[in-house]
């Protein structure tokens, strides 16, 4: 990472940016190993280099390898966000504060921005794009959404001519590992999420990933570069993969069925239908055969019709290739941007909306119910279900004895939300029922063709 470049980039005979990085996590270690072990390459298809001039972190005294050499690093972010010879500013923090306002400072500095927070660019990101229109810089983000898997890019280049209908995604890595462990090998949840963190796959507190948090964050910002709309992660239907136990995982295999955390956004006449939900996927489905921590998200448009992007959603080294494609990009536009071409618009027009209600959504259902084993329970519940105009495709019930207690397995016709959860409602109010009945989705059976 030394200095090659000509007339503004540096000395030397070649073109040069220079760029500082805020972080120096994982994700930041990887972005530098990137840069240095791929140096070469990148020269050959930029006609430039890159150079990390300035990196920030928390403690100097820290060990680091020797792609973060000492004369590099500070603790003081001003040598990163002020000096004038920077000009991409790279932030591998992540949370809100302090990520927002040092971004916001390089922006309002009109240096371009390069970031892989999801959480910020899901909440702020409407501020941060306003700002780097307002300046004529531009504000990347690809590795925030599946690691080194160029989904953005592809919504925001490849099929930009093309009208979106419709996004389904795996686009989390630890629900993926602990759903395909349990259903692999038979692992409760809880051991399946020990395994998860013992491999890094999953934090320590896990749970805005197993809740389905990071998933709605990607989900939004899938949402803004397929369909040009804002929406507030926090009115996205969430649920997380928490109740799934070894008796749905056993079940759903024996229907023809594996577990996954599906993450979709459709365009609808009532607007966008987003939701992240454990499901039950056909195993004929092409996202049923997504293995151990990787993403994977199925594009449907009008004139491709159903594209795949699959591959490792999370680590150093995917994530930090995305940052660096990110920056390889930017430097692009810088180069053109001094040679006189305008900037490009980024989102210049954000339309604010929020997600349908999920209660007219129909789906078919797998439904457990806990109940205790007397004559006419099976009547009961069927007279509920009824009831609530909710058809039944496929009852099956464990054999007990008299009087203990019966895991009755349901699988339900396509129905609206609405009806599903009222006919829940009742049959958990039934007094022979021993606990809330574990409802979940079933995606329809289609494949790629």
């Amino acid at each position: 990472m030394t200095p090659r470049g000509t007339g503004p980039y540096g000395a030397g005979d070649m073109r040069e940016v220079v760029i500082g990085l805020l972080g120096a996590g994982n994700v930041g270690g990887g972005v530098a190993r990137i840069l240095q072990e791929n140096q070469a390459d990148i020269e050959r298809r930029l006609g430039a280099s890159v150079r990390v001039k300035k990196i920030l972190v928390r403690n100097l005294e820290r060990t680091r390898d020797a792609t973060m050499p000492r004369a590099l690093l500070t603790t003081d972010p001003r040598e990163v966000l002020e000096d004038p010879e920077i000009r991409i500013v790279v932030e591998l923090m992540g949370g809100i504060e302090p990520a927002l306002t040092m971004i916001l400072e390089a922006l309002s500095r009109s240096k371009h921005v390069v970031t892989a927070n999801k959480a910020l660019m899901a909440t702020h990101g409407k501020v941060l794009f306003a700002e780097a229109q307002r300046r004529g810089v531009a504000i990347n983000f690809e590795a925030a959404v599946a690691g080194g898997i160029p989904i953005l890019r592809a919504l925001r280049e490849g099929l930009a001519s093309d009208r979106i209908e419709r996004i389904t995604g795996i686009v989390n890595g630890t629900c993926n590992y602990i759903l395909d462990a349990m259903s692999r090998t038979g692992a409760t949840y809880a051991d399946a999420l020990k395994d998860a963190q013992a491999a890094g796959f999953a934090e320590a507190d896990p749970t805005l990933d197993v809740g389905g948090g990071d998933a709605a964050q990607k989900l939004s910002l899938l949402t803004l570069l397929a369909f040009g709309l804002r929406v507030d992660p926090a009115a996205i239907a969430t649920e997380g993969i928490t109740r799934v136990r070894s008796f749905d995982i056993a079940a759903a295999d024996a229907l023809g069925y594996v577990f996954k955390s599906l993450a979709e956004a459709r365009q609808t006449p009532e607007g966008p239908a987003l939701s992240v939900h454990p499901m039950l996927v056909p195993k004929e489905h092409i996202l049923a055969t997504v293995r151990g921590s990787y993403n994977a998200v199925l594009v449907e448009s009008r004139a491709m019709g159903r594209s795949l992007y699959h591959g490792r959603g999370a680590g150093p080294m995917p994530t930090g290739m995305a940052v660096v494609s990110d920056i390889i990009e930017l430097c692009r536009h810088i180069f053109a941007f001094d040679a006189g071409r305008p900037p490009p618009e980024a989102f210049s027009t954000i339309v604010e909306a929020v997600p349908r209600p999920t209660s007219d959504e129909a789906h078919e259902n797998y439904l457990c119910v806990h109940v205790t084993n007397v004559p006419g329970i099976l009547g009961r519940v069927a007279s509920c279900l009824g009831r609530h105009e909710v058809s039944v495709k496929r009852l099956e019930q464990d054999l007990h004895g008299a009087g203990q207690a019966v895991d009755m397995v349901v699988v339900t016709e396509r129905v609206p939300e609405a009806r599903v959860r009222a006919a829940v409602a009742e049959i958990d109010g039934l007094d022979e029922v021993t606990g809330p009945t574990h409802r979940f989705r079933i995606r329809e059976p289609d494949t790629i063709e």
